[in-house]
């Protein structure tokens, strides 16, 4: 468990925040630009000091009253959001730099793994400049993982990417979550990059933490804004069933269902996660025959939500310990007759891997 307590006077804005945060996965600190996740993330850093703060990692005391460990000497790394590689070396030594700064018998990670991890084989010999921006932030990663930190913290290190190669990164990114023990503090304003990557969540709002737990849960939850939004989303989790069978689609198993998604490279048995958009479910009383859609899930109804758009409704699902969204239109629910309780299939137009 990592334990802070920061009270931080700004311009604009006081930072005021208690967090409990697990030390495991990615954590992603969210919120809107200017509310305080870069200074939060300074402070877990140690770049930033407050007097009278607490911070503690592990049951590791980094900072109290008494006690301040300075960055040098806590056991974490810092990717931020410019991959500021040394332009004079090839991005073996830039790697290297990283590995040289660690005893023999700190070593967690060794170059080879992380270039696997990373798929960096192809860029060793290469200078800087000759990297795309995502490969360059691929090397800034990898760098920082070969220091061996217990903590990695990554302030927003998508956002000087263009679209193409965020796609590049994301897949790399799924990889540190899910092969290595590191956790990761990850700091983002764009909610596509937090239900991808994120297991826990912290929403900030001018300061605050108005929300702190799992992603699955605060964004499904209608005292938070997420469902009233136009990107109003569920990430369910399931395990890989079948590979692609030659079509691009692989068969994942979802609380005991199946769910087509449109993924070629899951093999069986590997856990994968998937984002629906609320807009993309249809509801049907029984499941309908003949029809294109290829994923129909029985579900049960949770409740509804009032919607925005006064012409629509949210209906939140449950599939067995997992919540479905849906954005549907307020007559369809009256004409439906839809109920708390009610079992009904949920219609799914469109999956993204998450």
């Amino acid at each position: 468990m990592m334990l802070a307590d920061f009270k931080l006077p700004r311009d604009s804005f006081e930072l005021d925040v208690h967090l409990q945060l697990p030390t495991q996965g990615i954590t992603a600190l969210f919120g809107r630009s200017g509310s305080g996740k870069t200074t939060l993330l300074r402070l877990l850093a140690g770049l930033e000091v407050q007097p009278g703060s607490r911070l503690s990692f592990r049951g590791q005391v980094w900072q109290n009253p008494r006690t301040l460990v300075p960055t040098h000497k806590r056991p974490l790394s810092y990717v931020f959001q410019e991959a500021s590689l040394f332009p004079h070396m090839k991005v073996r030594k830039n790697l290297e730099y990283g590995y040289r700064r660690i005893p023999d018998s700190e070593r967690q990670l060794q170059p080879q793994q992380v270039i696997a991890l990373l798929g960096l084989e192809d860029f060793l010999e290469r200078y800087p400049d000759q990297l795309s921006g995502g490969q360059r932030q691929r090397v800034a990663i990898g760098r920082a993982l070969l220091t061996s930190p217990q903590l990695l913290l990554m302030d927003e290190p998508m956002a000087s990417l263009d679209v193409e190669s965020k796609a590049e990164i994301l897949p790399f990114l799924e990889r540190l979550r899910d092969e290595l023990e590191v956790p990761i503090i990850y700091v983002s304003h764009a909610i596509e990059e937090v239900t991808r990557l994120a297991d826990h969540l912290v929403l900030l709002e001018a300061g605050k933490v108005t929300a702190q737990g799992n992603l699955q849960q605060l964004l499904t939850d209608p005292a938070l804004p997420f469902i009233q939004t136009d990107t109003a989303s569920s990430v369910l989790h399931g395990r890989a069933l079948q590979a692609d069978s030659g079509d691009g689609l692989s068969e994942v198993a979802v609380e005991s269902q199946s769910l087509l998604i449109s993924r070629s490279n899951l093999q069986p048995g590997q856990k994968t996660r998937v984002r629906i958009l609320a807009r993309d479910v249809v509801l049907a009383l029984t499941p309908p025959p003949d029809i294109s859609l290829l994923n129909c899930l029985h579900t049960q109804l949770l409740d509804i939500q009032p919607d925005p758009n006064p012409s629509q409704a949210l209906v939140r699902l449950q599939l067995g310990e997992q919540c479905l969204l849906a954005r549907v239109y307020r007559r369809s629910v009256e004409r439906m007759a839809l109920k708390k309780d009610q079992g009904i299939y949920a219609l799914i137009k469109g999956v993204a891997v998450a």
